[in-house]
């Protein structure tokens, strides 16, 4: 049985059914047509007490020992931490929700739908990845080389390690669309982190710490990395808070590649094993 109640009901109606019932309170996020706002209801899910669960008295004909409702995991008094945090996630998804302006064809940022679906296309993991290896095979020097390889791991790190949290966590999107056909490719099917965020922060890093590139091609790059992130929520694929996340991967991911960097003898010989050329010393 479920019982509606309000924030600043009198405490002592729930001392009533102690005495048959154990009970307790979860929080229900409210929702309407522009989606999930910041109020919370509460709901008080009664439970039959064990006495009465388990057939009354026990077998020895003595009284069961009554439980209070607090060894059945009640918890009437969230700590502040857990406040805050759900209160910061309800702040999340009504945000994620609000900011998604590009979803679908009647929303009021549709007329740019197209050019935020390539925005967010130049960070999916196929491009990067088949243009990485296009570059690796028409390159002629050493050094030219030894960056693509590294590259190359560093997109491979990046797609293997978003995968397998989003497989963790199995957070959805603020919109709850189903995967395509190219999030299916990239391994990209939940929300949480971002894979489009995190491989953005990564490459950008990546090449603006390996290419002399000029001031305004530096800020173009830093700009491009943000606008990927913001085109996900924009199509209602990530909140905001798996974009802060990738970011943050992201960059974890330059990190970590830079700190096990391989030299250039190291990748020719992963050259020649990808390309069938390699011969082991005997």
């Amino acid at each position: 049985m479920i019982l509606d109640l309000d924030q600043d009901q009198d405490s002592a109606r729930l001392k009533d059914f102690r005495s048959e019932f154990s009970f307790t309170l979860i929080r229900v996020q409210e929702g309407g047509e522009t989606g999930p706002s910041v109020s919370w209801s509460w709901l008080c899910v009664l439970r039959g007490s064990r006495d009465s669960s388990e057939g009354g008295p026990a077998a020895d004909g003595g009284l069961k020992e009554s439980r209070w409702p607090e060894q059945d995991c009640m918890q009437l008094n969230p700590s502040f931490r857990g406040i805050a945090i759900n209160s910061l996630l309800a702040i999340d998804i009504s945000l994620s929700k609000r900011l998604g302006v590009c979803v679908g064809a009647r929303g009021s940022g549709a007329p740019l739908r197209s050019m935020v679906t390539l925005l967010a296309l130049s960070g999916h993991a196929l491009p990067w990845l088949c243009g990485t290896l296009i570059c690796l095979w028409r390159s002629n020097t050493l050094a030219g080389q030894e960056v693509l390889v590294n590259l190359l791991l560093a997109l491979i790190l990046d797609l293997m390690t978003v995968a397998g949290m989003q497989k963790l966590v199995k957070r959805r999107g603020p919109w709850d669309f189903p995967p395509g056909f190219l999030d299916y490719v990239a391994m990209d099917t939940y929300s949480f982190p971002a894979a489009h965020a995190s491989r953005a922060v990564m490459v950008s890093k990546f090449l603006l710490n390996h290419l002399v590139l000029a001031v305004p091609l530096r800020i173009l790059l830093y700009l491009w990395a943000l606008l990927v992130g913001v085109s996900r929520v924009l199509l209602g694929k990530h909140h905001l808070s798996d974009v802060g996340c990738g970011f943050a991967l992201g960059f974890l991911h330059f990190s970590l590649v830079e700190s096990v960097w391989l030299d250039s003898a190291t990748c020719q010989t992963l050259i020649s094993i990808g390309t069938l050329r390699w011969t082991p010393l005997l």
